[in-house]
């Protein structure tokens, strides 16, 4: 949280005005003029530096000069005498200087918050027309190149920040209309606040104990190795970017520029990494300009293209990134239909940065082929194999693992190029009809509504995990952008049994996976098993309440949250440092520390009640980004041509 006193800084704007007689005029009067407002332009640092330069000149003057002019002769005693005032002199002012330099740069960091993270290097973006970005060119890459000089850059006095000065007319996102302001970064309210607290107390663990690892075991204080990627480090940046947090930012991004590897001789499943690690590089790339982010998830996307290269069109599971071996899973021949299905919204995207087709194509190949496939009214089953590029037979149809994000990246899809692609629109509306139709029930004895399993492809399951509760947001999404009301108010009514999934908790914690009563006399709507009983600290419940709560205006999201957020600290909270996952929300004496701080409790959880308990409509606009699965906002392009499919 970044705290500043109340200092105002002044703005002002300067212009010449010419002279109405056209003449040169070079006076002694003139001379003087022009000096004293270069004077007036010096901080009171260089101020203070310039008049200290010269007193020591000064006193060289007055008693080395003399002793200069007489030669090579020995110095006498009032010449070493004089040296040595000499020399107390200077250790004064050098004693000195450093003072008022450190005191000014204490200063710096008590200014007040501004529009931005106020000391995170800006780095201009070169776009070229249409909607792709072009690559910075080379000279462009280095880091830390700030040069005064430098073309379409604004440089302000006192703070050595360079701000970018580049509109681009290709990416809406970061450009808003002339009317709007700029989202303010860094919390604005008291619960923005408590939530940049949490963040900052798992960072803290993590920065100590897991630092450029994965992911963070808070209870152990040590750390889990999945892909060496630093997961959590790339999940959290772009959170750590809008909550204004910009020491841990520039700490992050440098271990980023110097230590990451992104091509470790590693198998990495090609969905997870896709979401968390190359989603969070561009949203963090379109977030700051930085072209270090950009450069890393160029590397990373190429090395995850070799799990495309099969007959099937449908992609494998897994890549080694150094070698470039790719494979299906280790448990099976087949892959999760979510996870060929929940990589376009990042690879077109990197397509779309850095005007190189290669990416788009890739994704869009799998997308065209799952359009081809047989469905039971629009809904897929979780698996598909990737040699025969055919679903499963018989395998589960879910709105849950497995199945989810294949429906949410739909809609993605469609707005990702200004709602051009109508294809995904119409796969989309076909599987929310399928599911009204198929999956949705309503629980007794309090007539929830909730979304049950086919188990099978047909035989009915009241089962729901917490997964789905990522629908109530992609359903109001779907309505913002001019779908049927109807989907509002099914978003409204699962919005609230996925509240009730926390509420009727005793700790107020949702299970990762609920049954629902539909036999008549029953007591309890959510039946939890004790193996489901566990929570994983995830984000679905948390998003659907922002896009809720940014959609509707209503209040009461807003307060959902926040009963949400306080049993998280309460009851997650991890006293030395980081927050762990638990293994039974239904007991509040022992919930059982599963000593384990998944990734997107900061890339994602967190990112949400930060922007739930947002009073600002343009941090983030919905009109301008479309956010991936796993939370990391990436600009809604226009003027895209539709491929025909």
């Amino acid at each position: 949280m970044m705290h500043g006193s109340p200092n105002k800084s002044r703005d002002f704007i300067s212009f010449t005005v010419a002279e109405d007689s056209g003449t040169y005029n070079n006076s002694k009067g003139k001379r003087k003029q022009s000096c004293w407002r270069m004077w007036k332009r010096l901080s009171r640092l260089q101020q203070r530096i310039v008049l200290l330069m010269l007193a020591l000149c000064t006193v060289l003057g007055v008693y080395v000069l003399p002793n200069l002019l007489h030669g090579d002769h020995p110095p006498s005693d009032a010449d070493r005498a004089a040296l040595n005032r000499i020399h107390r002199i200077e250790d004064q002012a050098a004693a000195e200087f450093k003072n008022k330099a450190k005191e000014h740069l204490e200063n710096i960091k008590k200014r007040p918050n501004k529009r931005g993270p106020p000391s995170i290097k800006q780095y201009p973006q070169e776009g070229v027309a249409g909607d792709a970005v072009n690559p910075p060119a080379a000279a462009d890459k280095k880091d830390n190149q700030n040069n005064d000089d430098q073309a379409g850059v604004v440089v302000h006095e006192e703070e050595n920040v360079i701000a970018p000065n580049v509109v681009h007319d290709d990416i809406e996102a970061p450009n808003p209309a002339p009317n709007q302001e700029q989202p303010a970064y860094g919390p604005q309210n008291e619960k923005q606040r408590a939530v940049v607290d949490a963040f900052q107390h798992a960072w803290k663990a993590y920065r100590l104990h897991a630092w450029g690892h994965d992911e963070l075991k808070p209870i152990s204080k040590s750390y889990s190795e999945w892909f060496t990627l630093g997961l959590t480090l790339i999940d959290s940046l772009d959170t750590i970017y809008i909550m204004g947090l910009e020491k841990e930012f520039q700490e992050a991004r440098d271990w980023v520029a110097n230590e990451m590897d992104v091509k470790p001789s590693k198998d990495v499943n090609l969905f997870e990494t896709t979401i968390r690690v190359l989603g969070g590089l561009l949203s963090t790339y379109h977030l700051s300009g930085d072209p270090i982010f950009l450069d890393k998830a160029k590397i990373l996307g190429d090395s995850l293209l070799p799990c495309f290269n099969t007959g099937s069109k449908v992609p494998y599971s897994d890549v080694n990134l150094k070698t470039g071996k790719a494979h299906p899973p280790r448990w099976g021949p087949d892959s999760s239909v979510s996870e060929v299905s929940t990589i376009q919204v990042e690879f077109r995207d990197l397509s779309f940065t850095t005007n190189d087709p290669k990416y788009k194509n890739a994704a869009d190949a799998v997308m065209r082929h799952l359009h081809t496939l047989p469905k039971e009214n629009g809904l897929v089953p979780i698996f598909i194999n990737a040699n025969s590029g055919q679903f499963r037979k018989h395998s589960t149809i879910t709105m849950g693992a497995r199945g989810d994000s294949y429906y949410e990246y739909l809609l993605k899809q469609w707005l990702q190029t200004g709602k051009t692609e109508k294809q995904f629109l119409d796969d989309y509306l076909a599987a929310v009809n399928g599911m009204q139709d198929k999956l949705i029930r309503k629980s007794g004895p309090n007539q929830l509504t909730f979304v049950g399993e086919l188990l099978s492809g047909n035989k009915f399951s009241p089962k729901m995990d917490h997964l789905v509760c990522f629908l109530p947001g992609a359903l109001a999404l779907g309505y913002m952008n001019g779908l049927d009301s109807s989907h509002l108010d099914l978003a409204r009514e699962l919005m609230h049994t996925c509240y009730q999934m926390y509420a009727q908790m005793p700790t107020f914690l949702s299970p990762e996976i609920s049954h629902f009563n539909m036999l008549p006399g029953g007591n309890e709507d959510i039946i939890v098993k004790p193996a489901d009983a566990h929570n994983l600290l995830r984000p679905e419940t948390v998003e659907s309440l922002f896009y809720l709560h940014r959609i509707t205006g209503d209040k009461v999201y807003r307060d959902w949250g926040w009963q949400i957020f306080q049993a998280f600290e309460k009851h997650t909270k991890i006293a030395t440092g980081g927050y762990s996952s638990i293994s039974n929300v239904k007991s509040v004496e022992k919930p059982s520390f599963r000593d384990k701080m998944e990734s997107f409790f900061l890339g994602e959880t967190l990112k949400y009640f930060f922007l739930l308990f947002s009073d600002d409509p343009n941090l983030l606009p919905l009109n301008k980004y479309v956010f991936n699965t796993e939370a990391h906002p990436l600009p809604i392009r226009t003027n895209i041509p539709s491929p025909q499919w």
